[in-house]
């Protein structure tokens, strides 16, 4: 166990905390200063999950109980635990950004934008999900091929060649939302940027609104036209092929940062919430834990 990664990290929570993160979790009761506080159980939460693999809630509470209750001699009961960590789910999106701003952006492209989105499962789509119907329906998800009740994880990411994209944005939203109108309205901030998406991304008339708008092009894979003929397709075939291979090699880094948020945090399998703020508390607190690993 790495004490030291420990301490750091307690450390880092603790300042960002009491300059940015309590002004989102404010208490107006005579419990305003619990023992056990804040910054020790948010920094129980993402150790856990980084350096012990302990991804259900129950582990985390008895790795802590039985190694770490000399670090944390106020660890209050399973229950007061779960209901604490629920309280802070406006707090953990904050302390992502806060974690990503430690980020290194050294070799980013910040003029190529990567767009992807992930589905986080809460249950499987022959069953009728009841689990935060405000962020929850059930869709589809085409590179699966399969049907699920939850939300989705959208992401846009900085371009890094030979590197794991950097997030720049993340949101969550129900299942069945479309991939570009989660976004819609963050393209157009983005200014003078080439956006590399799939072909749920691609729409003309938005499209040509977004280069007037921004100067921001959006580019996916050759998507065919209805009503086209067969000798048309035939003869663009080649330049298609070509040009559609490169948007997806491009775009394929920012599948790999989900992949490797999945493989360190286990994110997309969400079947243990039981609440709304459950479930912000999950994908924002794993995300939140992802990230540190590579700030520490």
């Amino acid at each position: 166990m790495d004490y030291y990664k420990l301490i750091a990290l307690y450390d880092y929570i603790y300042e960002c905390y009491n300059t940015e993160l309590c002004w989102h979790c404010q208490r107006f009761s005579n419990n305003s200063k619990p023992d056990f506080t804040d910054e020790e159980l948010l920094t129980i939460y993402i150790f856990c999950i980084v350096e012990e693999e302990k991804f259900k809630l129950k582990s985390i509470y008895n790795f802590t109980y039985k190694y770490l209750h000399s670090w944390f001699p106020k660890l209050p009961s399973y229950q007061a635990f779960c209901n604490r960590l629920n309280r802070l789910a406006s707090v953990l999106p904050v302390l992502a950004a806060c974690f990503l701003r430690e980020v290194n952006h050294q070799g980013a492209r910040l003029d190529i934008s990567l767009l992807d989105s992930m589905p986080i499962i809460t249950c499987s789509g022959k069953r009728a999900g009841k689990v935060a119907p405000q962020l929850t329906d059930k869709g589809y998800c085409s590179t699966k091929k399969l049907h699920y009740f939850g939300a989705k994880l959208h992401s846009i990411a900085f371009h890094r060649p030979g590197k794991l994209p950097i997030p720049e944005f993340l949101s969550l939203s129900k299942a069945s939302e479309h991939d570009l109108n989660a976004v819609r309205e963050i393209l157009p901030q983005l200014k003078n940027r080439a956006l590399i998406g799939d072909k749920a991304y691609s729409k003309e008339d938005f499209n040509e609104v977004l280069q007037k708008e921004a100067g921001s092009c959006i580019y996916t894979p050759v998507k065919l036209v209805k009503g086209e003929t067969q000798a048309i397709r035939q003869f663009k075939h080649a330049a298609d092929k070509l040009f559609s291979t490169e948007v997806s090699r491009i775009r394929q880094p920012i599948e790999s940062l989900f992949n490797w948020i999945i493989e360190k945090t286990d994110i997309q399998r969400a079947s243990k919430v039981r609440s709304r703020q459950g479930l912000i508390v999950h994908v924002f607190g794993r995300i939140a834990a992802a990230i540190s690993f590579w700030v520490f």
